[in-house]
């Protein structure tokens, strides 16, 4: 008999709101993946390296013109220099890259403190290596860390501390107060920090991303996990990039090597080249702005309630006013009797907190968004 190392987990409501999805043949807006194509360019420059022969693996920690690249990026951009040798490895994906650092750094019995709603990645990574996550919720409906709550759980288990900004689900955004908050808990201690960032460059309103490498003490202490994916509309590539300390990488490529070794050798060429133009990232804010507010216009004037997002490519929406059932079956009979697909908010926390709130990825066509609208308007009951 199987002795389950995972006993409570079972189909993601991803998989399941998919299926549904596709049974009612509904506008999907759970999934987190773009409506869209990728841009032609980077296709034809994978092309390219295919046909130059770049068919075999790849260095281990990733080709060196795509780390120099990256190095330049987030020294540009952030203040910070990772050494593209010692401090930069690519991955495939950013759940590889989250799932590796733990591996690495986690071990039995050591806590991790997560912030709920969460990614749901994260604890059954800690679980299979035998750790404990340690719930925070955030305070919704602003999604804030409560950083005296965080003081409260550390004692000398805590390993380490998960951070994800912007944030899925709730699309807020983490502020350079909470950051050095943040780094008063950290500085000076044996703990980790683990930042998932892979929506850095989706940023609104004229914000700006508060990552780690700000920080200069925090980056001492910190992985910072970053998605190509996320970035260039091709999330099907699996293609990441983790950043951190060379004591740290030391220890993330020893697991590294075991579980991946390498990425995709074309693609990582065609990467290098085409980031070396800048607006290829720089212009993400404005695009997927445009399509969140292209979604906002469009459920103007529906009895849904807007939560901000500030970042990110989803949006939360109420339902409170139109009923007071659980979120998990709102979001079956949205599929179902109306055909828009979501995501409820509570299979992201522990305890299955219901808020009565949906997740809307609004990464779609803008005639999708706006058919999307037109029904969510039309909801009645």
């Amino acid at each position: 008999m199987i002795q389950s190392k995972l006993p409570n987990v079972g189909t993601t409501i991803f998989t399941v709101m998919s299926k549904l999805a596709a049974e009612y043949k509904a506008i999907n807006l759970g999934q987190g993946f773009p409506g869209f194509p990728m841009d032609v360019k980077l296709g034809e420059l994978v092309e390219k390296y295919i046909r130059k022969g770049f068919n075999q693996y790849a260095p281990m920690q990733g080709v060196a013109e795509l780390r120099n690249v990256l190095s330049q990026k987030i020294e540009r951009l952030y203040g910070h220099r990772y050494d593209p040798d010692a401090e930069i490895t690519i991955t495939a994906g950013g759940t590889q890259a989250i799932f590796t650092a733990i591996t690495a750094l986690v071990h039995e019995d050591d806590e991790v403190i997560l912030f709920a709603p969460a990614y749901d990645c994260y604890a059954p990574a800690i679980e299979l290596n035998g750790g404990k996550p340690v719930w925070v919720n955030l305070s919704y409906p602003e999604y804030k860390i409560n950083w005296n709550d965080v003081r409260r759980l550390v004692n000398h288990k805590t390993k380490m501390i998960i951070i994800n900004s912007p944030h899925n689900p709730s699309g807020t955004s983490m502020s350079a107060d909470d950051m050095r908050e943040l780094e008063k808990i950290v500085s000076g201690s044996n703990i980790f920090v683990l930042s998932d960032e892979v929506y850095e460059h989706i940023v609104f309103d004229s914000g700006q991303h508060q990552s780690v490498a700000r920080f200069p003490f925090l980056a001492k202490q910190s992985f910072t996990v970053f998605s190509f994916g996320k970035t260039f509309h091709n999330t099907g590539w699996k293609m990441g990039y983790i950043c951190g300390p060379a004591e740290m990488m030391v220890e993330f490529r020893k697991v590294h090597q075991f579980n991946v070794f390498s990425c995709n050798t074309p693609v990582q060429y065609a990467l290098a080249e085409y980031m070396e133009d800048a607006s290829k990232y720089l212009s993400l804010p404005e695009f997927y702005e445009a399509k969140r507010n292209c979604f906002l216009e469009n459920i103007r004037e529906s009895t849904f309630h807007v939560v901000p997002s500030s970042g990110t490519y989803f949006q939360l929406l109420g339902y409170s006013g139109l009923s007071d059932e659980k979120d998990t079956d709102v979001a079956i009979r949205l599929t179902r009797e109306y055909g828009i697909a979501s995501i409820p908010c509570s299979v992201f926390y522990p305890g299955n907190n219901d808020e009565k709130v949906l997740r809307f990825c609004f990464a779609k066509e803008d005639a999708e968004l706006r058919r999307a609208g037109e029904i969510l308007s039309s909801v009645r009951w």
